[in-house]
């Protein structure tokens, strides 16, 4: 079974940092053109010019997700540089730890437009051209914080349920034409965002995962084990 992606369009939300940026690498290693996107233009640009200087294909499109509207400037900006989105990774996600009585209505608003709202969105917007085609991958990063309780994580770890049933929901709308539709569902990635949201104690995270460990995000060049184009429709919330 090929591995290559040549010829395939992705778009990684969330891709000048983390998980997203060693997702866009790796996309790349295996050929596909990557479109970036992120606030941040500086590192933005950097990331693509990282992967081109390593003989990939990349743009950057500087976004700020906050809601149905911008989702829509980004699939539409994202689609203009080749014509299609093959693959969407819905990776761009905000993760603030909270208790229930100190969250603020306005950040309880922010974490589930960008982790719920706009995957929703893009995924609307996107979607209807891979069902034409007949082939597409749907990626969202969810987070084991979706089906365990932990305190002080309320608010995204209900937003992230929401995404999970997303999940389950597409899958079984898209599935049967073609496209894929999964959730990724990592325990604590040790990325900047995690250490600035948890501090210096993460313990109470790291115990409910199922390797009670951590790990560090990985801009590997070892090939992923197939193309998310060529398995069969699925309809798990799960990878």
């Amino acid at each position: 079974m090929s591995t290559s992606l040549n010829g395939f369009t992705a778009l990684v939300t969330g891709s000048t940092s983390g998980i997203g940026r060693a997702t866009a690498d790796v996309l790349a290693q295996r050929g596909a053109y990557v479109i970036l996107s992120g606030r941040n233009a500086a590192r933005g640009e950097a990331a693509v010019a990282e992967i081109r200087a390593a003989g990939g294909k990349a743009e950057f499109v500087q976004a700020d997700l906050t809601d149905a509207a911008s989702a829509r400037e980004l699939a539409g900006r994202a689609v203009s540089f080749t014509g299609s989105i093959d693959i969407l990774v819905n990776n761009a996600g905000i993760y603030p730890f909270q208790s229930t009585v100190e969250t603020a209505e306005e950040l309880f608003d922010a974490v589930h437009n960008l982790n719920v709202k706009v995957p929703f969105f893009l995924t609307a917007e996107l979607a209807p051209a891979m069902l034409e085609r007949g082939h597409g991958s749907i990626i969202n990063l969810s987070t084991i914080a979706a089906r365990k309780g932990l305190p002080g994580a309320a608010a995204y770890g209900s937003s992230k349920a929401a995404l999970d049933q997303l999940t389950r929901t597409c899958a079984s709308e898209y599935g049967p034409s073609g496209v894929r539709v999964n959730a990724v569902v990592p325990g604590i990635i040790e990325t900047e965002g995690v250490q600035a949201g948890l501090g210096e104690d993460r313990s109470a995270f790291v115990a409910i995962t199922p390797w009670v460990a951590s790990a560090a995000p990985r801009r590997s060049r070892t090939p992923w084990p197939s193309s998310p184009l060529t398995k069969r429709p699925s309809s798990t919330a799960r990878c």
